[in-house]
């Protein structure tokens, strides 16, 4: 019935197919007219690069250097955690670029667990992040935005609460409506956003080399970089590569619009030797150029480090330093709000989440319904995200490392399934051996913040069980969906994606266990 309703609310262009394996492609296609496919490989390859920096590199770098100096004891120490941080980065990034091709699904480690360990399992994941990550980051970041935005205008006292949250409401409002208009528009604030942060970072990065060549790099030296005033214990160490991880937070973010892309084969890897390396060598250098301008003592004190560097550097230019950061966090939000989106898209298409958020503009392919839930979820949970930052990263590391044990498992049980890319076993047994640790001393040392992330991510048990597993619902229900998802769709002017039949006649090759399809599965 819906279906009919759809054909005689709106009938879509009829050269642009709004499919769900290529809603970014079609909308490319749509503003560059009949360019040759190997520019839109170019641009798409280009594109995928900026999302994957510009997520990861976000406010953390800014937040996170007190917090590893403070567990890891010393300057040397505290850089060695960078860069094996960015190391274990890039094991988990190989990890999925191995999931993103051989389940060829955008939705992230819902979509891989959901395929791999079954509807309970991507459910409890796909809970815990539409009710917790997701808002809670963003509501984090939003309120760093407008923190910064707001200090040069209160130079000698914390900004007002409701400013803070009325811009941040603004700001996450703005990018929603950017989002929902046109995915090029938002492609493009991406862009434009990670060369300013970039940028910024680069003139941290340079002024700190020019104190280095000055001779100001005393606390580098070896023998005064990993002086140890307290031995730190292993709990410590743990909790510095935390400080690091949340930082590099947003290196899985490429397989959320793994359908997106055009040659996964080719361009996810791309995007990960690319964009990996040069996170954590600009990470590495940003924090160099902190010691060399700041005593650790300074910079424990310090409660907006690249505030305090550029108010000791750079005199009456100083205001850069909040202007960076909120430039840093703008991109962030808005690179947060594509991907998330598109993960309560995948969770509806499987039947997960109210049919409605599958559904796409007719004319623009955007997933606006989906837009809208995330940024009002964001919205309320704003005034309420402190209490809730030590769990998120409780459940996101968790989400980690079951993906990537599914990895394994799924190499055991379909062994002849094709894969166009192959980790060696020893990247995933590696990342592993990490998150196990990393995990272990974490239940360890805050076992109540721990056992509160798994009550929260448990309750999704009985929602699954009574909205998704429970199917004989009385009619009434059913009645009242059906006419609430009919006056979304007249709001939002939204349809269900229409499917090519070539892809129909080629199916993709996974099989979808939590909704029953089968489908082709090749053998090597």
């Amino acid at each position: 019935q819906l279906q009919s309703q759809n054909s005689s609310f709106v009938t879509c262009r009829s050269q642009i197919k709004c499919s769900i394996y290529n809603m970014q492609i079609m909308s490319l296609l749509s503003a560059y007219g009949d360019k040759k496919i190997i520019t839109l490989l170019s641009y798409l390859s280009y594109t995928f690069f900026v999302l994957s920096s510009g997520n990861i590199i976000g406010s953390g770098i800014f937040i996170s250097p007190k917090g590893v100096l403070e567990h890891s004891g010393s300057v040397g120490l505290a850089l060695v955690v960078w860069v094996l941080g960015g190391c274990i980065a890039a094991l988990g990034s190989l990890c999925y670029a191995e999931l993103g091709v051989t389940i060829p699904k955008s939705g992230g480690d819902y979509s891989y667990v959901t395929e791999i360990f079954g509807g309970l399992m991507g459910f409890l994941l796909l809970w815990s992040a539409v009710l917790i990550m997701y808002p809670t980051t963003l509501a984090v970041i939003a309120l760093t935005f407008s923190s910064y935005v707001l200090q040069p205008v209160f130079p000698n006292c914390v900004p007002p609460y409701m400013a803070t949250r009325m811009l941040s409401a603004t700001c996450l409002l703005l990018l929603t409506w950017v989002n929902c208009s046109s995915v090029r528009m938002a492609t493009r604030i991406q862009d434009v956003f990670t060369v300013g942060k970039l940028m910024a970072l680069g003139l941290i990065i340079m002024v700190g080399m020019v104190q280095i060549f000055n001779g100001n790099y005393e606390a580098l030296t070896p023998q005064v970089a990993f002086s140890l005033d307290r031995t730190p214990s292993v709990g410590q160490i743990a909790l510095a590569f935390l400080q690091a991880s949340f930082a590099f937070s947003g290196w899985n973010f490429l397989n959320y619009v793994t359908e997106e892309v055009v040659e996964p084969r080719r361009n996810l890897p791309r995007a990960i030797y690319i964009s990996i390396p040069l996170v954590t060598f600009v990470y590495t250098l940003t924090n160099i150029a902190y010691f060399s301008s700041m005593s650790p003592e300074e910079l424990l004190s310090s409660n907006a480090v690249a505030v305090t560097f550029g108010e000791k550097l750079l005199g009456m230019f100083s205001v850069i330093m909040p202007i960076s950061v909120a430039l840093s966090t703008f991109g962030g939000i808005n690179g947060y709000l594509f991907t998330s989106s598109r993960l309560c898209f995948s969770g509806a298409r499987e039947g997960h989440l109210p049919s409605l958020l599958a559904m796409i503009h007719y004319k623009n392919c955007t997933p606006i319904p989906a837009l809208l839930c995330t940024a009002t979820i964001v919205i309320l949970c704003i005034g309420e995200t402190h209490n809730l930052i030590n769990y998120v990263s409780f459940i996101n590391y968790l989400s980690y490392g079951v993906t990537i044990a599914g990895l394994l498992y799924y190499r055991w049980k379909k062994p002849n399934l094709y894969r166009p890319i192959k980790v060696t076993l020893l990247v995933p047994v590696c990342y592993l051996m990490f998150w196990a640790l990393l995990l272990g001393f974490s239940l360890y040392s805050e076992p109540v913040v721990c056992g509160v992330g798994l009550v929260i991510m448990l309750t999704g048990v009985p929602v699954y069980f009574l909205g998704v597993h429970w199917k004989e619902k009385p009619k009434c229900i059913y009645s009242f969906i059906e006419r609430a998802t009919y006056v979304g769709q007249r709001l939002c002017f939204v349809v269900f994606p229409q499917i090519d039949p070539i892809e129909i006649a080629n199916p993709p090759e996974w099989t979808d266990r939590s909704s029953g399809r089968s489908s082709f599965s090749a053998n090597s």
